[in-house]
């Protein structure tokens, strides 16, 4: 079942019919959360006394990554997207989203931007980064590619061998092994033998990979060089969940959210082989530290980014932690780079990105992963909050991004709105937006 709803703006229509998707009563949820009434996507809608809708006469359409399938499905003639029509997934969002497609495109990136910076180089062309702070919200062409920002990775079973032959010239060192098609920490487990990963072996050994060698998983995983130095607060391990919003990729339009947090382990973190299996010393998934005795429901063991920021800055120095906000960005707009040249650009879509960065005792971001639909489910009142607002920034920009600035609003798009800040722009500033399209009927 869709929404179809009404935004008011100073008494006055300023779109019409802002659709939302909803699954249908008993329908499958693919896993996701069943109450979807409770969602922060629902209740902004509600709050801005949109109404519902079972037709196709909608604008925007909220669909979950397995509905957006259908949707872009050419065999579906009943679903297509008219003009003015937006929907909140590129075609092919999981060439970033799922973790090994995300792993070889970012490592085939970065040899091609090595490759154009060797020449690049040779041609006498200057390759200093961007500033920070510097006007225009663009990177240089030939800015250099930053230091490896995803740890070494491989997809098993495909990968085994060469895995293998790695892990033997570092037997010391730890991995963490993923299944590529959950999230929520299901499925992850820290390897430090070789002989642990029997416990995810297939015993049958009927299957072959294309080599022809028996399969070693029942389904396919990646495994990923394990950072084992984290940067610690009060001796906990924590990540970082950042929301990159992606307008266009044909020119890449980036904007990134200045509300995002952190995500804390309940327990202390230790490098003993004994809390190998310790999985709320390891894993920051909320799914999963919610379940430990000690885990605190007032404030979620989150903590806000600009209060990290804010430590980082007492701690290390304001230059330390300008320099990290810095490095954030280039992986941010780097990555979705990686992807810019096979990502579908259709002109109905946009993406909001859940980007889990994990910085080491250096200040070093290392990028872990890319979700396409960060989870909205709420865990304390200040997460409600700021999930509130991450969607009605969004949705104001997307919709503005797509169908143009409502009626009185300047062509020139500000860098900042609402809590997002665009990061990123290719589009030359003296390009004219587009005439938006008309409303769908």
């Amino acid at each position: 079942m869709k929404a179809r709803t009404a935004m008011y703006r100073n008494g006055d229509v300023t779109r019409k019919r802002i659709a939302f998707h909803f699954v249908k009563p008993g329908q499958k949820s693919h896993g996701k959360q069943r109450c979807y009434r409770t969602a922060p996507r629902i209740s902004n809608f509600e709050r801005l006394g949109w109404t519902r809708s079972t037709d196709e006469d909608f604008d925007v359409y909220w669909a979950s990554v397995h509905n957006v399938r259908g949707l872009f499905n050419p065999e579906n003639l009943s679903k297509r997207l008219r003009d003015g029509q937006v929907v909140n997934h590129f075609p092919n969002h999981y060439e970033l989203t799922r973790k090994d497609l995300m792993a070889r495109n970012i490592k085939r990136y970065r040899r091609e931007r090595e490759r154009q910076e060797q020449l690049a180089v040779a041609d006498g062309m200057d390759l200093n980064p961007r500033k920070r702070g510097q006007s225009e919200p663009n990177l240089a062409s030939f800015e250099r590619v930053p230091l490896e920002w995803v740890p070494a990775t491989y997809s098993l079973p495909n990968d085994y061998a060469l895995f293998v032959e790695e892990f033997r010239k570092s037997p010391n060192s730890t991995w963490i092994a993923k299944p590529t098609g959950k999230a929520q920490g299901r499925g992850i487990f820290l390897v430090s033998k070789l002989n642990q990963l029997k416990r995810w072996s297939n015993p049958g050994q009927k299957e072959k990979n294309q080599q022809g060698q028996p399969l070693p998983f029942r389904e396919p995983y990646i495994i990923s060089r394990y950072i084992s130095d984290p940067l610690l607060v009060g001796g906990k391990k924590f990540d970082m969940r950042l929301y990159v919003l992606v307008t266009n990729y044909k020119p890449l339009k980036v904007f990134l959210y200045r509300g995002g947090f952190c995500r804390f382990c309940v327990e202390q973190y230790s490098t003993d082989v004994a809390e190998i299996d310790n999985i709320f010393v390891h894993l920051t998934n909320v799914a999963i530290q919610k379940q430990a005795e000690d885990y605190n429901e007032q404030h979620g063991g989150k903590w806000a980014i600009s209060d990290l920021m804010l430590f980082i800055e007492s701690t290390r120095g304001r230059a330390a932690s300008d320099k990290l906000a810095s490095d954030m960005e280039q992986i941010i707009v780097h990555s979705l780079k990686a992807v810019q040249n096979v990502i579908v650009n259709d002109k109905h879509s946009f993406e909001m990105y859940g980007f889990d960065v994990l910085i080491d005792k250096d200040l070093r971001p290392w990028l872990l992963e890319v979700n396409a639909s960060p989870s909205m489910t709420t865990t304390t009142e200040d997460d409600r909050l700021l999930k509130l607002r991450l969607i009605n920034d969004a949705l104001n920009i997307a919709i503005s991004e797509k169908r143009g600035p409502p009626e009185g609003i300047d062509d020139e798009f500000p860098t900042v709105l609402g809590d997002f800040a665009c990061i990123f722009d290719e589009k030359p500033k003296h390009e004219k937006r587009p005439p938006p399209p008309p409303p769908p009927r």
